[in-house]
């Protein structure tokens, strides 16, 4: 039986966009469960920081995802330092606000490349290795803007949005292989990539919200940890929405007066 502190011993792991935030967390969650981890990112000084830190179950390759020949290199990375690949954590992304009116074609389509080519890329070179092993969990980091229409996202949403869609055309052809698909929206979390409140009232923009805060990375490493590993065996093709309640409608209203006695 597996050790229940070390749910994820023997596995490999491509996370990306690892060097910081939630890639970050990730991959500190996924190495503490027994995984051996490629970190990818851009940011190379942050990543191989974090490497270093992890020890010998991580290694830092530099990755831009929206470009394919980076791929087969860090695939090739993988196989030749840890043997397999058995988890694909798509978690690189680019994000903005900004008006529709405002947006330009340049930054519509850098937006695509990242967050959504990137992960389409991500998942056609994870196919072939994970069939060599007998299956794998893909887990694409969408987003709750992937779901809602949120003013000022139309880039960054148009691109999550299309990230639920390619999970689960992926699941319905991958099954057969024992390749599981899934989708992650996180909500507002803590991270460099959180807006900042423009309000200048003090920031509130998260009380009105059903768990009444924005969301840790840790939360949401949970999370992928649950999917990358066997206690999800009979998941695939869902969407698992992580966002403090923001996706259960709208922000609750006073509660009505009790109706008095007749």
């Amino acid at each position: 039986m597996q050790s229940e502190s070390k749910k994820l011993q023997g596995r490999v792991a491509i996370i990306t966009g690892a060097a910081r935030g939630m890639g970050a967390s990730h991959a500190r969650c996924l190495v503490a469960q027994g995984a051996a981890v490629i970190l990818t990112d851009v940011a190379d000084e942050a990543g191989h920081a974090l490497a270093d830190d992890l020890g010998d179950q991580a290694r830092f390759v530099h990755h831009d995802v929206s470009a394919e020949a980076d791929w087969a290199d860090v695939i090739t990375e993988t196989i030749e330092t840890f043997g397999a690949l058995d988890i694909l954590v798509n978690n690189a992304g680019i994000h903005w606000t900004r008006a529709i009116e405002d947006e330009t074609v340049d930054g519509f389509r850098r937006a695509f490349d990242v967050n959504l080519l990137g992960t389409f890329l991500g998942i056609r070179s994870a196919i072939s290795p994970m069939r060599t092993r007998g299956g794998g969990s893909i887990i694409n980091i969408s987003s709750l803007a992937g779901a809602t229409g949120q003013g000022w996202h139309g880039a960054y949403g148009a691109s999550k949005w299309g990230v639920r869609g390619l999970s689960r055309t992926a699941a319905n052809e991958l099954g057969f292989d024992g390749i599981r698909v899934n989708a992650v929206l996180p909500g507002a979390i803590e991270t460099d990539m959180l807006p900042p409140d423009r309000s200048g009232l003090g920031d509130t923009r998260f009380a009105r919200l059903p768990l009444g805060r924005s969301g840790l990375p840790d939360e949401i490493s949970a999370l992928v940890l649950f999917l990358a590993s066997d206690a999800s065996s009979y998941i695939t093709g869902a969407e698992f929405a992580i966002d403090g309640g923001s996706s259960a409608g709208p922000p609750l209203t006073p509660r009505p007066e009790a109706p008095t006695a007749r």
